[in-house]
């Protein structure tokens, strides 16, 4: 571990935005990393619901502007059988489809993918990377389809085209020359599909290295970790259609309608079938009060449903003392499945013991709900036979992250919710793949299926740990890795720390992004720096001729089909597939007896591989081709646990410490209802009331009052991390219903705050939901 990794060694960040020059990538003072947004937010009347017209038309306005009506009728492709997977989250698809069996903010994904507007070699002629680097991420996606391979050379002020031949015998001789395996890094996103990380793990480690850092590092690390040391399984345990036999559902942690919108459709007809919602959370989020589905003549004219029957409030962190509170009023009520905790579980008589010492009220002071409310939830809990609870990075990305995945376990076993229809663990994913991602062997650890993968493929598997997200940072900064590989992504924007991040990525000798559209990682470069652009998941794939399919899976572990229709962007472009074979044949050469071209040429022949290396998987081919896919084994949800001693592990774990100096504040990060995690389709937050901006930080109007600013001032953020200091400035101040104590502002815009070196005890995924504060006003202009 390095001393940044221990928060020591460093001083003040000025934070401001450091950008880099036209040469080397190297940081400089005067070019922003992140330019900031001119002018005022236009603020409006919050919605009284989400989705609805607004909606409908919104979506459809995206995708005729961006791509056109032809094109548009992709959309009807989407998520039907025989179509493509959202480009855009994970949420299952409902066995019986509408014809629209998409949302919003799918329906913007697919119109971004689908887009008329080419980012060729003329258009970086004509701009520079310190240009470009002056853009708004709004403006860098808004310019189109990469289409043909750039190269940036050493001492270049921007990007030429380059062969792929070239390209692949560029990286190839770059990797070849390192001193180690070790030195390389292959970061991936969550869309990579199952065959195209299968492929992209097996080259890696037939390189030599496991330092296969991805998204779930940032986002569902923790809920991995604490499942699998409680039920065994690192997945969530419920179906869709348990959602159908539920008496209640807990959303706690997260935000439904601007980041998984297709889920209200899901809660709005378990309402219809009485189960009861409970919403926890800091931000009182529209999409969880009323939901007017635009498929129904009452989402279209009428008051649409409502959705949450109770809301819980709470702190920024407050979610332990929540949790820990409800199961004390659960246990001293005996509203509790005895029979099942001394059956099924380990344990309980120390949590049991815990709780016994712990007082309500500080719980309740601590998470900032009225104890009355807290009795409300418990009653509610109690009586349920069948409760469900959803998560996603409200409960993750925190220092305490794996302790709050475990607390909701232990709720859960108290009610015996594992193994019974409509009960179970939730955790919602962010990413279309990531999960499949993971799967598959994306993972800086070598996964059990390991030395099957070696005797087939008949190589000998790096056994040691590689590095994850953080880790790949210092690694960077360090100047350890060299060559840095991205399967998609905007790594840059996506992690934390984003000054850095830039550094360290400056000091590698290439850097490479398989990409769809150009975004802010292009524009900070290694010496050397390569954009291989590929096919997007609309479009069709034909491999020798013949049509081929990629495969995917959801959160709740349904494996499908997905195959793209469209005409593809350009001619030149690569799939990833082909991409990582032909990249393995440049590297690897005759050190591999593994046939990538065969591979390449029919994906069947990937899938047979994954049959024969990862469990679950056997008959891949005929399975996946089957209505709806095929389920993984869960043997949670088949009435079991995987732990080593077949039972369900009850957790004791103690509420953070939250509170603060004078003046500072715990500020979480958050999406605008215009973006899908770094990609920014907009410039507004319709949910939210705000309106051509993004530099804003949510304060509750007595904060504001208190700190002496005003609605639309200008301050700076300054966050404190053991001695250190990272500074943001230029953000605009907007009055909204938030916890006093907390603030609340965009990500990607706040991750320049967050600290490389804070992260969850033992999954190490950022604390991006969770970073101490200042604000301090700047002198009027």
């Amino acid at each position: 571990m390095s001393s940044d990794e221990n928060g020591q060694g460093r001083g003040r960040s000025s934070g401001t935005g450091g950008g880099l020059d036209g040469a080397a990538g190297q940081p400089t003072s005067d070019a922003p990393l992140m330019p900031k947004d001119a002018g005022q937010p236009i603020l409006k009347p919050l919605p009284e619901s989400a989705a609805g017209l607004a909606a409908v038309i919104s979506a459809l306005a995206y995708n005729i502007k961006h791509a056109g009506v032809a094109r548009t009728r992709a959309l009807f492709r989407l998520n039907q059988q025989g179509g493509f997977d959202c480009p855009s989250c994970a949420w299952p698809d409902p066995k019986h489809r509408s014809m629209t069996e998409f949302c919003e903010n799918g329906a913007r994904a697919v119109g971004d993918e689908a887009t008329t507007a080419r980012v060729d070699a003329a258009f970086f002629a004509e701009h520079t990377v310190a240009d470009l680097l002056a853009r708004s991420d709004h403006w860098l996606n808004s310019q189109g389809r990469l289409t043909e391979p750039m190269v940036r050379l050493p001492g270049a002020p921007g990007y030429t085209p380059i062969s792929w031949a070239d390209a692949f015998a560029l990286v190839a001789d770059s990797l070849n020359s390192l001193g180690s395996p070790n030195e390389a890094v292959f970061y991936t996103s969550g869309r990579t599909s199952n065959e195209a990380a299968f492929l992209y793990q097996l080259f890696a480690r037939q390189f030599g290295t496991n330092n296969l850092p991805d998204c779930s590092n940032m986002c569902h690390e923790s809920s991995g970790y604490g499942l699998s040391q409680t039920i065994g399984i690192g997945k969530g345990t419920v179906t869709l259609e348990d959602f159908e036999r539920a008496q209640v559902i807990v959303v706690i942690g997260q935000n439904p309608g601007t980041n998984h919108p297709r889920m209200l459709a899901a809660l709005q007809e378990a309402k219809r079938k009485g189960a009861t919602i409970l919403s926890i959370n800091p931000l009182k989020e529209v999409g969880l009060v009323r939901f007017k589905h635009p498929q129904e003549l009452s989402g279209v004219m009428g008051g649409g449903t409502i959705l949450a029957d109770l809301h819980l409030r709470v702190r920024v962190g407050g979610d332990m003392a929540l949790l820990l509170a409800i199961q004390k009023l659960l246990v001293e009520a005996g509203s509790i499945d005895a029979d099942y905790i001394a059956e099924r579980t380990v344990g309980f008589e120390d949590l049991r013991r815990y709780l016994e010492v712990l007082e309500l009220q500080p719980l309740a002071d601590s998470c900032g709900v009225p104890l009355e409310e807290l009795q409300q939830a418990a009653a509610i809990l109690g009586t349920s036979q069948a409760t469900i609870v959803c998560w996603a990075m409200g409960i993750t990305q925190h220092e305490n992250g794996v302790a709050n995945v475990q607390a909701i376990v232990n709720l859960l076993l108290l009610g015996g919710h594992f193994g019974r229809p409509g009960a179970g663990a939730c955790p919602v994913r962010g990413h279309s793949n990531v999960q499949g991602d993971r799967t598959m062997g994306i993972w800086e650890y070598l996964p059990p299926w390991g030395p099957q993968l070696g005797q087939v493929c008949d190589f000998a598997p790096p056994q040691n740990a590689g590095w994850d997200v953080v880790a790949t940072i210092e690694a960077l900064r360090a100047g350890h890795a060299r060559v840095f590989f991205a399967m998609g992504g905007n790594f840059l924007s996506a992690t934390p720390d984003s000054e850095r991040v830039a550094e360290g990525l400056a000091r590698t000798r290439l850097s490479v992004h398989v990409s769809t559209k150009l975004n802010r990682s292009h524009l900070v470069t290694g010496e050397t720096a390569l954009i291989l652009p590929c096919l997007g998941r609309t479009e069709a794939d034909l491999q020798a001729g013949q049509p081929q399919f990629v495969s995917v899976e959801n959160s709740m572990g349904i494996v499908s089909m997905s195959e793209g229709r469209l005409p593809p962007a350009a001619a030149t472009l690569l799939s990833e597939v082909q991409i990582v074979a032909q990249l393995a044949q440049a590297t690897l050469g005759s050190r591999s007896q593994v046939p990538w071209a065969d591979l390449a040429a029919n994906y069947d022949g990937i899938r047979d591989l994954i049959a024969a290396v990862v469990p679950g998987f056997a008959d891949y081919n005929q399975r996946v081709r089957q209505p709806n896919g095929f389920a993984l084994p869960n043997p949670v949800r088949e009435g079991g646990f995987a732990t080593p001693s077949g039972k369900g592990h009850f957790s004791v774990h103690a509420p953070p410490e939250l509170d603060l100096p004078p003046g500072h504040f715990w500020l979480t990060t958050i999406r605008s209802h215009d973006q899908f995690n770094t990609t920014i389709y907009d410039m507004n937050d319709r949910y939210r009331g705000v309106y051509g901006h993004r530099y804003v930080v949510f304060m509750a109007p007595d904060d504001v009052q208190a700190q002496g600013l005003r609605a639309g001032a200008r301050v700076q953020l300054t966050s404190h991390f053991r001695g250190e200091e990272r500074v943001l400035t230029g953000f605009v101040i907007v009055p909204y219903d938030i916890p006093s104590g907390n603030i609340a502002a965009y990500f990607p815009e706040a991750n320049p705050l967050v600290p490389v070196g804070s992260f969850a005890v033992h999954s190490r995924t950022p604390t991006s939901k969770r970073i101490q504060v200042s604000v301090s006003a700047l002198p009027e202009a």
